[in-house]
């Protein structure tokens, strides 16, 4: 039988968000963000496996925040990269042999909907080898050049601002990893990966509370989203 696994990269330390605790063990309402995420990610029905790749000197501290929130879904912690990428490819290295669909999941996208891990697991499911969720851009977008200087007005009706998770085909994933050449490496995400590749990528809607917590601003959204769950018994 074939399973879907979902891959957490959490190595980063969020400069960002100031001094301080990794970025994934930064807390929103009380809990660190990678546990919000794991959470959403176990509870979806079609998870079966969830390998966090970790900092390198918190893999046991990991370990132990994560021991109570698997359930029924496996869950793994790895010691992550000094990239994004390179902590992606050892996630993947860990995936059992049965697992032939694959979501990248920021842990700094701890509100995750469990409605919007089921929607990219479907389209997968369904045919598309490389799914993303996307926002419609509703600010104007402007192209700059190095002085600041207008160059070009960008139409924003074709353009999506994309989050995770992200699904594939477990294959394609792992030659998107496999031809990574991190002198060159300029794409964000695992998509673009794919996407270098030639490979078609569909976008998929995605959902408000499927932002990226990067700056302090950013945990006082947080914290006001998961306020709003509480109080409605929706606790992430």
């Amino acid at each position: 039988m074939s399973r879907t696994a979902a891959l957490v990269p959490a190595a980063g330390r969020g400069e960002r968000l100031g001094p301080g605790a990794p970025k994934a063990l930064r807390e929103i309402g009380g809990v660190p963000m990678l546990v919000h995420a794991v959470k959403a990610l176990c509870s979806a029905p079609n998870i079966d496996v969830v390998v966090v790749a970790a900092p390198a000197d918190a893999v046991e501290q990991t370990r132990a925040l994560l021991s109570s929130v698997a359930g029924a879904t496996d869950v793994e912690v790895v010691s992550g990269g000094e990239t994004r990428a390179e902590s992606v490819a050892r996630a993947l290295i860990a995936l059992p042999d049965d697992v032939d669909v694959v979501l990248v999941h920021d842990a700094a996208r701890p509100l995750i909907p469990v409605e919007l891990v089921t929607n990219v697991v479907n389209a997968v499911r369904a045919g598309h080898r490389a799914v993303v969720p996307g926002l419609a851009v509703v600010d104007t977008i402007k192209k700059v050049d190095a002085a600041g200087i207008v160059q070009e007005t960008v139409p924003r009706a074709d353009l999506r601002a994309i989050q995770t998770p992200q699904g594939f085909d477990r294959a394609l994933l792992q030659m998107a990893h496999a031809g990574v050449d991190p002198d060159a490496l300029t794409v964000t995400d695992d998509a673009g990966l794919v996407e270098a590749m030639g490979i078609e990528v569909l976008v998929i809607p995605g959902h408000e509370d499927a932002f990226k917590v990067t700056t302090p601003s950013d945990i006082v959204l947080a914290e006001a989203i998961l306020a709003r769950r509480r109080a409605a018994g929706a606790v992430n």
